[in-house]
């Protein structure tokens, strides 16, 4: 499936102070420690979060304004936060459009938007779009939102089923870091139609799964089974109001046993959590998983790309990885590569070099063995390059 986002123009996000990353699918994200992998991966957060929840509470959740906008003192900077999706095709009618906006910090940890604009251009020819400033322009009759200075448009707009396709492309991106310990706890029950973050629901999920789509239950069957021997099935189970997972084991005809979560190792629980996390009855637009290689036997990783493989042909992938024996895998190619670098105070995300690149297409060596020998060497990075990502377009 081709890239649902095509492309991200951060401006001060976290420790970006400006970049442009462009996607393939999937896409790889490795890099050291401290580089930026999680403050990357809080642009989608932040994205979804912001399309759901008022502006002020999606801050507050990660600090105020303060704490996301970059305060280089680069002087060549502008002083404002913003962002820009790139959108590219998908099945629902989009051929593409873009979707910025710019946030200016005030006084007492306040904050107002600056500028907002989204562009909708649909297979038929039709394009539509707005472009908030200081005035409220777009070609789109009879859209006239009443708007807050510290709220965004889009979530208003996005009603409109002109601009309903970008609200739901933005809103349904996913970010997972499963935690083990959350899925061995009792879990309170919910609808399942959608994981939560650290996978604390999957109880509910995997019932969702078992009532609404019994072809897929056995799909993560087998998967669960390749990267966990001898386990069969898994189930959810009630405990009064409560719910956990029952897992069984069987090493031969009819020598089995069952376990519940919390005798199961933290490998097998975010295994099961990846799972849920792909085959969930609520299909992300962009799914993205920190770290999926964690407690996980390396003999094991091999299941994981399948799965990660499986769920490119469904939803875009973006992956964040220390792992080589993940890269390994032959189909991984330059262009599912991204680098994640610390350089002077700020966090860039870049593609391979042209050496990484053919390295790899002429297998001479793979991703994961360029990685072992700290051969994995990424592009130059270009100031004038991140100065040319325009966040807005002119209509």
């Amino acid at each position: 499936m081709e890239p649902t986002v095509k492309r991200l123009i951060l401006k001060r996000f976290r420790s970006f102070p400006s970049d442009i990353v462009e996607f393939d699918n999937p896409t790889f994200v490795v890099g050291r420690n401290g580089a930026g992998k999680s403050n990357f991966v809080d642009v989608f957060s932040f994205l979804s979060d912001a399309m759901s929840s008022p502006l002020q509470a999606v801050f507050d959740r990660r600090g105020g304004i303060s704490a996301v906008r970059n305060r280089s003192s680069a002087q060549s900077y502008p002083p404002n936060l913003g962002i820009r999706v790139d959108l590219g095709a998908s099945a629902n009618g989009l051929k593409g459009g873009h979707f910025a906006f710019e946030i200016k910090a005030l006084a007492n940890y306040r904050f107002e938007v600056v500028r907002e604009q989204c562009e909708v251009r649909l297979h038929d020819g039709r394009r539509f779009w707005f472009d908030r400033g200081e005035r409220f322009g777009t070609n789109a009759d009879g859209l006239r939102p009443a708007l807050e200075p510290a709220a965004l448009s889009l979530p208003v707009v996005g009603g409109d089923a002109r601009f309903a396709m970008v609200l739901r492309t933005l809103s349904n991106m996913r970010v997972y870091s499963i935690e083990p310990a959350k899925l061995r706890d009792m879990q309170d029950p919910d609808t399942g139609a959608a994981l939560k973050r650290d996978g604390s629901n999957a109880a509910s999920v995997l019932q969702d799964i078992t009532r609404s789509a019994p072809e897929t239950l056995e799909r993560a069957r087998e998967l669960l089974a390749t990267i966990v021997p001898n386990t069969t099935s898994v189930r959810p189970k009630k405990h009064g109001n409560k719910l956990s997972l029952e897992f069984t084991q069987e090493w031969a005809p009819g020598k089995r046993l069952n376990f519940e979560a919390f005798n199961m190792s933290d490998g097998t629980l975010r295994a099961l959590g990846l799972l849920m996390a792909v085959y969930q009855g609520s299909t992300p637009s962009i799914l993205v998983i920190e770290e999926p290689e964690a407690t996980i036997h390396p003999g094991a990783l091999d299941a994981v790309l399948d799965l990660i493989r499986d769920a490119s042909q469904r939803m875009q992938v973006v992956v964040t990885t220390h792992s080589p024996e993940l890269l390994d895998a032959r189909w991984i190619e330059g262009r599912h590569l991204r680098i994640a670098v610390w350089n002077e105070g700020a966090s860039h995300v870049l593609p391979p070099s042209d050496t990484t690149r053919q390295a790899m297409k002429e297998h001479l060596m793979g991703a994961g063995e360029l990685l072992r020998s700290n051969a994995l060497d990424h592009a130059p990075l270009f100031e004038e390059h991140l100065q040319a990502g325009r966040l807005f377009e002119d209509f």
